[in-house]
């Protein structure tokens, strides 16, 4: 009789495209994925795409997804806005649900500072009300007198990365730029030529003003009626940032009452805006929030949105997940991360039990930078290495508070010995301490385990490990070899580090495979180890 096997079909995650993206959108999504398609504008259409299970969902402006809308998916992991904004997004119910939410912070950076900079120039030379003059069969020349841009002040309110963009090309006009910038270092500033000042002096010195501000309450109005007393006449404002930072009704009445010369606007307080009485003044310029409307910006967000959902669905971190604890990652920070979730696994399987609180201290190099991240990473760690399913870095925090486990990140600018060196330091409840210290060596960044409590080692964290630790004398490596042999576990490295001659060891083994329960029972009877692990890495 012929034996038959059946291969039982694996299902491939589901990506719901809930608006139209561009055909490189699915190039990078690449072919793991099921993708279906709906028109997220329809709600009800949208609400039984996601009831029929989805794993991820990508929008663009048009698609709301709420606590309705999150609820009724059962099963998501990741809602992908391919662009900038979130407004269409409840971060906090995503957030609750457990589910990612990420977008495509720089894919239109160019495209809105290129904007701005078009506003600006149209605004300077009048290009809108000429252009309408002529097309009415009017040759007005006197009438368009502009202003030139060179040896003129940019002053830019909000230093981003759009404001740094627009810093750069307005000098190649021969500008001078000053920003406002709150959070930003003068060092940075000062590296692109531009210097930082306070606002109120920016509107008192600027020829022309450009805003590239998120609106918050901090930032609601803050080019409002006060603010435009301080401005020159002749200034010209441009606002291609969020609606309600520049305060419509004062900039209307500072336009037609000669306090300012012109504006260029993208973006308004309320959206779609068509009947605005900005709209009726010759001297305004504007554009129905066409900042991120070019080919480019969307195909850039596109890419980058299923570039995450592929990590996202995979288990990776997403650096540019909006609701993940910790903020933004650093670009040298990020490597740490899967090494730190490793070190809290080892830390974890020493222990034999969930650690009450951990401690990653962060030395060396990467010290200058945000590692607050590598909290959460040490909690992922933790809660895979008892078998937690499905953690990820949205959802770790919430898991480690109810389970009662904490933990901290402190900083250290020396490392003696390492360029950059994280120690672990995990406490278990009846007080015990483990310590794993590790790094990333050369420019590969190759992970390692440098020590294990009082055990210097130079480890790889592969996925299958062994640590032995008993009290040292003759025999035991070949008792520990001899066991696996005859259980068919290969070994493929071994290193052994003591405290002292005739003192305590420790044996760490990298091996092939698994090492069953039965063969460590085995171990832990011939060599009278104290504690035997075997520790498979996750990740």
């Amino acid at each position: 009789m012929i034996m038959r096997k059946v291969l039982q079909r694996v299902a491939k995650p589901v990506v719901l495209i809930a608006e139209e993206l561009s055909p490189a959108t699915l190039d990078a999504l690449g072919p793991d994925f099921e993708v279906r398609n709906c028109d997220g504008a329809d709600r009800g259409q949208l609400l039984a795409a996601l009831a029929a299970g989805v794993d991820a969902v990508l929008v663009r402006s048009a698609t709301k997804m709420d606590g309705e809308a999150i609820a009724a998916a059962k099963g998501l992991k990741v809602i992908a806005r391919a662009g900038v904004g979130l407004d269409n997004v409840d971060i906090p119910a995503a957030t609750a649900a457990g589910v990612m939410v990420v977008n495509a912070p720089t894919s239109n950076i160019v495209s809105a500072a290129e904007l701005a900079i078009s506003l600006l120039l149209a605004s300077a030379r009048w290009i809108s009300p000429a252009h309408a003059a002529l097309r009415n069969g009017k040759w007005a020349r006197s009438k368009y007198t502009g202003a030139e841009l060179f040896e003129k002040t940019l002053g830019i309110v909000g230093f981003g990365r759009i404001g740094q963009l627009v810093a750069t090309r307005m000098q190649a006009f021969g500008m001078e730029v000053v920003a406002y910038d709150p959070y930003l270092q003068p060092a940075r500033a000062a590296q692109l030529g531009v210097r930082l000042i306070e606002l109120d002096e920016l509107l008192e010195i600027s020829d022309f003003i450009t805003i590239h501000l998120p609106k918050t309450k901090e930032t609601a109005n803050l080019i409002g009626v006060e603010a435009l007393k301080k401005v020159k006449p002749a200034v010209r404002i441009i606002n291609a940032a969020r609606g309600g930072v520049l305060d419509e009704s004062a900039l209307y009445d500072a336009l037609t009452e000669g306090r300012v010369a012109g504006a260029g606007l993208d973006v308004y307080v309320t959206e779609p805006c068509t009947d605005s009485p900005l709209f009726q003044l010759d001297n305004v310029v504007a554009t129905p929030h066409l900042g991120a409307s070019t080919d480019e910006a969307q195909e850039r967000a596109g890419i980058a949105v299923a570039v995450s959902v592929r990590k996202a669905l995979s288990g990776e971190l997403v650096p540019d997940a909006v609701n993940v604890k910790g903020g933004a990652i650093h670009q040298d920070i990020r490597p740490s991360l899967p090494l730190v979730e490793k070190m809290a696994q080892i830390a974890t399987a020493i222990a034999g039990e969930l650690p009450v609180a951990m401690e990653v201290q962060v030395r060396g190099d990467i010290a200058e930078h945000d590692s607050s991240i590598l909290a959460t990473s040490a909690l992922k760690g933790a809660l895979i290495a008892t078998g937690a399913e499905d953690v990820t870095y949205v959802n770790t925090p919430a898991l480690a508070q109810e389970r009662g486990i904490s933990s901290s990140v402190n900083t250290d600018p020396e490392s003696p010995e390492y360029r950059s060196m994280i120690s672990l330091h995990a406490a278990c409840s009846d007080g015990r301490i483990v310590v794993v210290n590790g790094t990333l060596m050369g420019i590969r960044k190759v992970e390692k385990i440098i020590a294990i409590d009082e055990f210097d080692l130079d480890l790889a964290p592969t996925e299958n490990l062994l640590f032995l630790r008993y009290a040292d004398r003759p025999g035991i490596v070949g008792i520990v070899g001899n066991t696996l042999g005859s259980a068919k576990v290969n070994i493929a490295g071994m290193q052994v580090a003591r405290d002292s001659a005739g003192g305590e060891a420790l044996m760490v083994l990298t091996v092939d495979s698994g090492v069953s329960a039965s063969v460590l029972a085995d171990l832990k009877d011939k060599t009278g180890a104290k504690l035997i692990q075997a520790v498979n890495l996750v990740g």
